[in-house]
Parts: C-alpha cells; structure tokens; sequence
C-alpha cells in the first residue's frame, strides 16, 4: 500500500467486522461485565449531522478501551421509534408512519455503520415493534395490577389490598392514594357491587383513567408533555397550545418521591441534573389548612410550608381551571372570570411558571381565616395551577415576593406578621420597630413551637393536618396519536379492564387516516370492528413516548426473549448500566420516568437494583459555525452583488446565511454559490486577491441556519477515523463548543504522520524492524500508556488526543519503526481510530484478524524513571555548557565533575571560583 487511503480501508475493516460479528456480546461468566449505553435515538428524517456523534464516539471509545482492559462489554443500539414527527408526515401524505420509521432508521443505521461503532447490532431494538412492545404493555399492566403500600413501602399486588378491605375495610389499609378516597368498612366494602369496588380500586392503582389538565394542541390533535411546548405554542410546528380538562391516563410516580429523592445520593450522576430532579420532586414539610367559603358549604384546602404565617392571609388565589372557579363567581364579576379564564387556558404550564409579571380577577367571593375569622377574598390567578397541590395558595404579602405583587397590584392589605424564623433578638428588635405584629395563640413562640401549635389545633378541630407535600404530579400517560403504543385495556360499564396476557402484543389497527374521528376521538377511534372479544370499547388513546423508553436497555439484554423482557440469566449477569451517555435536557423527562419504573421493577423482583444506571455523563453540544455573504443593497434581483468579508464595511449591505458546505477556510466556491440557488445564478462579487471571504458565527445547528455539516461528507473526505478524534479533540466532553471544518485537517495530518512510521511515503514499502527499543523510546511509549489509560478513565477524552499527538511526534523524531514500540502504540490508538488502528496491525505481522481481543497496554513505570540529569551549567548567571549526570551522583562529586570539564575550564580562563551552587536536577551555577 502506497498511502493512507481511509475509504478503502475503512470500507475493508467495516465489512470485516459486520461479516464476522465482531462485537457480538455473549454472556461470559469467565470475564468482568461491562454495560455502556448511549441514550435511545429518535430516527428523524433528517439524519445525523456531525453533531449527534459525539456522545456516540466518547461511548464507543469507553466501549473498545474496557474490551481492550479484558471486559465482556454489551454496546447495543435501537431506536426510540414511535412519535409525533413519523405521524405528522402520514397526516400530509397519507404514508403508514411505519414506512418512513423505517426508512429513517436504515439512514441512521447506515450512517452509524459509516462512523465505525462497535455496535452489537444483533440486539438492536425498536420501540414500535410488536415483539418489543407486547412488554412495555406488559409493564403497563402490572403498574394497573400494583399500589403502593406505605408500611411495606414498595409496590404490592392490587389483591392484596382487596384482602385488606375484605378484612378490615380502609382503616385497615395504608396506602398512596388519591386525595379524595372515603373511608368504608369491611362490610360495606363486602356489600359494593364489582363496579363500585373497581371505582374504589382504581384510586390506588399505579395507573388509571382520571381527568386532568393537559397541554392540547388542537393543531396537531394530540396532548403534549410541558417540554413539547415552548412559548405557548407546540415545538413541532408552532401550533397555538391551550390548557384543557381531559379524560387521560395517569402514572402515580408520586408513590415513589421520597426513593426518588433518596436515590439520587447512590448514583454517579451530574450533580446539575440530580439538583433539576430535587427541585422537580419538590419535597415539602408543612400542613393542610381548609378554608370556609363565606355563604357556600364549601371548604378550600391549601398547603402551606410556614402554617405561622397564616395569621398574614390577606387574600386567597385559585387557579383559573379550579372545579370551584366558576361557582365561586358572583354574578357582577362574571364577564370578567370567564374572559380570564379562557385568557390562562392559552398559556402552558412552563410559561404561566415563568411569567414575572402577576395577573388575576376576583371571583366576588370570600373564604374565613380559621384562626383569625377575617373574610379574605377569592381570586383566580394563573401563577397557581390546578395540577399541582390543592389548586389554591393563601396570599400572605408580607412572607412572599409572589404575594406582595400580587396585593400591591390588586390594592390588597399587607398585614404585619412576626417572622418566628428569626433569633429571639431580632425578634424583639423587629417588634420594637413595628414591622412584625402578630396576634392569636402563637405570639412569643419559636417557629417550631408555633408550627406545632397551629398543626395541633387544625387537627383538633379537624380543619387541617401536618402534611408532606411534593411538587411533582402524577404522570400522565395517554396520548391522543395513532403512532404509539396501544394501551392494552378496554372499558366494560365505563370501568377499565386489562385484556388476557395471552393476547399481547395489542397491535395497533389498520385506518383510513391518522386524524382525530370527526366527534373528535383519536385516531385509533377510525378503526372498524376494533373491539375486544368484539364486544368491547378499547382505549384509544396510546403510550407517550417515554413508555418504551423508561426500560429499554433490559431488553438488550436479551432482545430475542418471547417469554420474557429479558431472561432471569441475562438480567443476574448484565445488571444495569455500567456508563450511560446523554443529554441533561432529560432530566425530568425520560430520567425520572425511567428511575420510576425501574423502581417499581425491583419491587416486583424482576431487576436487582433500584436505579437503572450507575454512572450517567451529559455531552455538550457541538454548536454550528454558520458562515455569511453580505449583499449589496442597491444591487438588483436579477443582478445581486456581494461584498467579500473584509470590504463590506465600504457598503450598504444585507447579511444572508451561506450553506457551510460551499465553503472551505471561509473561502466561497463562487460557482457553487451560483449554482444554489436560482435567484443568485447571475451574482458578481467583490472580491479580497481573487477571493470571496465569508463572515461567520457560532449558532446552534440547524437547516434554516445552512449550518448542518453531514458527517457523511466528513466521512467521505477525511475518514471516519479523522471524524472520530476531530470531534473528540474539539474539547471536554460535556462542554458546549463550535464545529469548525477548517480544523480537521490537523488531526488528518496526524493520522498520516502515525501511518508514515509504518510504511514509505512513495514506494509503500514497509518500515518496520524487529530491533530492541532504546530507553527514550520506551519512555515514549510507557508515558503515552499512562496518560491515556488515566485520562480515558476521567473521560477527558480530549486531552488523550494531544497524547498521542506528542507521542507521535516524538517517536518520529527519534525515527522509531520497532514493532514493539508502535504494536502498543496500535493498540492504545484503536478505541479512537479503529480502521486504521487495525490495517496496522495486520500491518505488524497479525494476520489472524482483529486487535478487538489484544491486551491493552501495561504502564511500567520503571521506563519513566530517569537514571541521568542533564544539567545547564552557568557561569556567572549565562548558560555555557549541558552536562549529564547521574541522578544519584552527590553534590560534590557533580560539584568537581563541573570544574574539570574542559568547557568550562576554558570559559574560567584559569581562575579559581568564588562558589559553585548545585540545585540538584535544576542547575549547576559558578559564580567567579
């Protein structure tokens, strides 16, 4: 081989590793286990670009080097491929989603295969396949199966709780439940037909049908979770977004808040996301309090974490979708509630959230403080929302921000309060000065004495109670779609009922088109004679995404397993993620979810550990470098005319983005710029020496910027192996950093310079000797293994690319072809350049296939110690002379060695010195 050809030797070692399933993992008792996953792909039509392999190449890097370091790795990939995009696209061609999934994931497969990734891809894995979701259904219905009982504190099945009631009514029981449960004896409970009892039942249940608030986007017909709606419109396709009352499936991960919470300290997770899901969980101490209605027989409750302060109540704020809103309107006040109502039913949760600035109507009603007796008037507010708590929040102006502008804009009271938090000096000093007045039982009590008074007295009289209080809601699980997973439950006298085991997987239905009916049911409504047994109504609403994405990685443990997710064998050896790689835009979205279920799995006993990952990393995004021409303004359509970068200052001119790809080091291929578009086919330029120079910026990725760079075209140009240690180099992993193209061509030089200590540059004639290495090649060799061992274990990635570059450079400075000196150097390089990595080391006499199986390199740190010094001999402060000593010679002998040197007796001129300093392994100074 003459030269460094990447396509075809990556071609050759790609087809290599596919034809002889190279990274197909099998169960090995004999070997440690090591389990790397990188976070579940959406296969979008649009492919990769090169900013979604980074994650992808940090992972397989960990992947080859655990290999090389003797584990038995599971690597798999799969595709999270059920969602709105695939469903969008049927709706505006009439194409089955599953047709384009599957196009796209063979462009991403493709893609991937191109890249180098060491893949077990005999266990890849897509949501939207029957064999795989027949157990997502199945986990579904064992959540319906379960509750959550508080003195075992983990998921029992439903029929123990039916033997608890049987036996000793609710009183008997302790469980998670819904808010609103009744008490009932065992008699009463006995004497309940089946559909009462289910109705009970279905308050406990893991899942269940309730109504809700949601996000509905009328536009693309379906609910959308918070993080699909942005700025009061639906990420995909900008359609306004409205808060609405509906029928949906429930998940009550509030069951498990307190594991959820807890377990967040045994995991290596980033410290940032674990914070993102403590505030998500939002665990509070504190109490229930129930206000009277003035007039009604009504009673509102609200939570509060300083029940101290409730004697500052000067208002009462519901939110605008509260059961109550509107009979707690009076008939003056009507026009203007029911204008704000629909007002806050067009703002999304993340945005009423958001909102800084305070609105709200009064309703004309009031509620009684308990204590206090005062009337304080109801108001709707859309900073309050009807999901979470009671829906209602006593206004207390002079203990919270919020409140106060909320009163100061309203005209409201701001009633003086004594902060009990405060020492006992600040106390009096507060009172002194009037700002902190308090009446009623708790006057001249701590905090902690108040609280426990007030509690006391509430429950008492049975107004209220101590209470833990959790931000986070129960999750809901139904989506209005055709392209999801069916909910394998049907309705029998309006009451749910899971279908036989036996008759999953329920697949999804053939229809007409992928809309809502015309009476406004889902698309699964469009089915004909869509009936279980044929006789009854299935639920037509499907799984959100996050269902078969909440257990996946189990079933790459055994993905061909008809009985089971995955083997009792499979799970025992594999365990859970060893190293998970994905973005912390997940924190509270597929994270928690997934922590949920696995949860709810290990009380079941079918996995060993409560968290599904040990260790998580969070990649940074690689942003775009988008490029500029600058038009003149005067310039014609028909004639348009741009001004190169460093002249455009001279004009009046309009800045356009520029497709990356007809640029190179900011220089525009004008013909190619001509041939883009038709409105520029007639464009003249300004030019700077024959050049148009293009401007640039770092932006975010993306199409309307023409910044995407496909990694296919990188690929074809410089090698995937070039691509791979580029976007490695760029910096740390989990930063944020540009793409920028005209770097590339410094870790291509490499990769040929690395390739040049092989073979002849013209003849491609093999360099290569079996000759003993000398001690500075050994010591290039041992400091280049133990820097990138110890990197690659910190996840610097980056740096171990500066490694080999030194090492590189030095071993051909000193002319090395050993074989043993670059075999390990092949070795250490191949997690990063694994194509070329192993056309060397077929190179280097191994001619039975692969280095996936070699020995990675021992450091010996023998080779890094330095028997000799060469020191800087100064005479009077100016360096005449480099003399090498042992490390261990004494400071006399270094001392006389140095006057006798024939150097510096020259530059003594016979003269005795003064001193002689030795400073050892620094400097050697004489001073005359």
């Amino acid at each position: 081989m003459t030269e460094y050809n990447h396509r075809e030797i990556e071609k050759k070692w790609q087809k290599f590793w596919e034809e002889n399933q190279t990274y197909k993992t099998q169960i090995d008792p004999s070997k440690p286990k090591y389990y790397v996953l990188d976070m579940f792909p959406y296969p979008s039509g649009a492919g990769l670009h090169v900013g979604h392999p980074l994650g992808y190449i940090a992972s397989d890097i960990i992947s080859r080097y655990k290999r090389l370091k003797g584990f038995n790795v599971l690597h798999p990939m799969g595709f999270d491929s059920f969602g709105l995009p695939a469903e969008q696209y049927a709706i505006q061609t009439g194409q089955h989603p599953a047709i384009t999934t599957e196009q796209n994931i063979n462009t991403f497969i493709s893609q991937l295969k191109n890249i180098g990734f060491s893949y077990d891809w005999s266990r890849e894995i897509r949501t939207s396949d029957p064999n795989y979701y027949k157990w997502t259904q199945w986990i579904f219905m064992q959540l319906f199966n379960h509750y959550y009982d508080r003195v075992a504190d983990k998921a029992l099945p439903i029929s123990h709780l039916v033997e608890q009631f049987a036996q000793g009514g609710s009183a008997a029981v302790n469980a998670v439940c819904d808010e609103d449960v009744t008490e009932f004896s065992a008699e009463e409970w006995n004497a309940m037909s089946e559909k009462e009892q289910q109705l009970v039942l279905l308050k406990y249940r893991f899942t269940f049908p309730e109504e809700s608030f949601v996000n509905w986007c009328p536009g693309l017909g379906t609910v959308l979770s918070n993080d699909e709606v942005k700025d009061g419109v639906s990420e995909r396709g900008g359609f306004p977004v409205e808060r609405k009352l509906m029928k949906q499936w429930a998940m009550r991960i509030t069951a498990y808040a307190d594991r959820l919470l807890n377990g967040l300290d045994t995991i290596d997770w980033p410290e940032p996301l674990k914070e993102q899901q403590r505030n998500w969980i939002g665990r509070s101490q504190g109490a229930s309090v129930k206000f009277a209605v003035d007039g009604q027989d009504k009673l509102i409750e609200v939570f509060t974490t300083r029940v101290d302060t409730i004697y500052g109540v000067s208002f009462m704020v519901l939110a605008p979708e509260h059961e109550w809103a509107t009979e707690l309107t009076t008939a003056d006040q009507k026009a203007d509630v029911e204008a704000y109502i629909k007002w806050a039913a067009s703002r999304s949760e993340v945005d009423r959230m958001a909102e800084k600035k305070v609105s709200g109507v009064f309703t004309g009603s009031y509620c009684i403080n308990p204590f206090s007796g005062e009337k304080v008037p109801i108001y709707l507010a859309d900073y309050v929302l009807a999901g979470y708590g009671t829906g209602a929040v006593m206004g207390v102006p002079s203990g919270d921000q919020r409140d106060w502008n909320f009163a100061t804009n309203f005209g409201l009271p701001i009633i003086p309060i004594l902060d009990t938090q405060k020492d006992t000096d600040q106390q009096a000093d507060n009172t002194k000065e009037g700002h902190y007045i308090n009446s009623g039982i708790i006057n001249g009590m701590t905090y902690q004495e108040a609280t426990d008074t007030l509690i006391k007295w509430l429950e008492e009289r049975k107004l209220g109670k101590g209470k833990v209080q959790y931000r986070l809601r129960n999750a809901v699980f139904s989506r209005q779609r055709y392209w999801g997973e069916p909910v394998p439950a049907y309705f029998k006298d309006g009451v749910p009922y899971l279908i036989d085991e036996a008759d999953l997987p329920l697949e999804l239905p053939k229809i007409d088109k992928y809309l809502p009916t015309e009476t406004g049911e889902p698309p699964l409504g469009r089915a004909e004679g869509w009936k279980y047994k044929g006789e009854y109504d299935y639920e037509l609403s499907t799984m959100p995404g996050w269902a078969g994405s909440s257990w996946y990685w189990y079933r790459y443990m055994d993905p061909q397993n008809n009985e089971a997710f995955a083997s009792k064998e499979a799970i025992d050896y594999w365990q859970r993620i060893d190293f998970y790689l994905g973005g912390s835009e997940h924190a509270t979205g597929h994270l928690l979810y997934s922590r949920f279920w696995n949860k709810f799995l290990k009380d079941l006993g079918v996995v060993p550990h409560e968290e599904f990952a040990a260790k998580l990393v969070n990649q940074g995004m690689i942003q775009g470098r988008s490029n500029f021409v600058y038009r003149l303004k005067s310039s014609d359509n028909a004639k348009p005319v741009f001004v190169s970068y460093g002249l455009k200052d001279q004009y009046e001119t309009t800045k356009l983005h520029v497709d990356v790809n007809m640029v190179e080091n900011d220089v525009l291929d004008t013909q190619a710029f001509k041939n883009w578009r038709e409105d520029f086919a007639n464009a003249e330029f300004i030019l700077e020496e024959g050049k148009y120079i293009c401007g640039w910026e770092v932006e975010k990725m993306s199409k309307s910027k023409y910044n995407v760079v496909n990694p296919d075209t990188i690929v074809d140009k410089y090698g995937a192996d070039t691509l791979r240690m580029y976007e490695m180099f760029l910096g740390p992993l989990t930063d944020a950093k540009p793409w920028n193209t005209n770097g590339i061509s410094g870790t291509s030089n490499f990769l040929r310079k690395f390739w040049r200590l092989f073979f002849e540059d013209q003849t491609g004639k093999s360099k290569l000797v079996d000759a003993e290495p000398t001690a500075d090649e050994l010591k290039v060799l041992h400091r280049t293994i133990k820097r990138v061992e110890e990197d690659i274990e910190r996840y610097s990635f980056n740096t171990v690319v500066s490694t080999f570059m030194i090492g590189v450079n030095e071993l051909s400075d000193l002319k090395c072809h050993k074989k043993a000196i670059l075999k390990e150097m092949v070795i250490l390089l191949s997690p990063y350049a694994p194509h070329i990595t192993e056309e060397l080391w077929t190179a280097l006499g191994n001619e039975a296939g692969t280095l996936t199986t070699a020995p990675f390199p021992v450091f010996e740190p023998k080779y890094l110690v330095e028997s000799s010094f060469e020191y800087p001999i100064q005479i009077n402060g100016k360096v005449r002379a480099n003399l090498a000593f042992p490390v261990d010679m004494s400071k006399e002998d270094i001392e006389q060695s140095v006057l006798a040197n024939e150097t510096v007796q020259k530059w003594l001129e016979g003269k005795a010195p003064k001193k002689v300093v030795v400073v050892p392994k620094r400097i050697v100074n004489v001073v005359l």
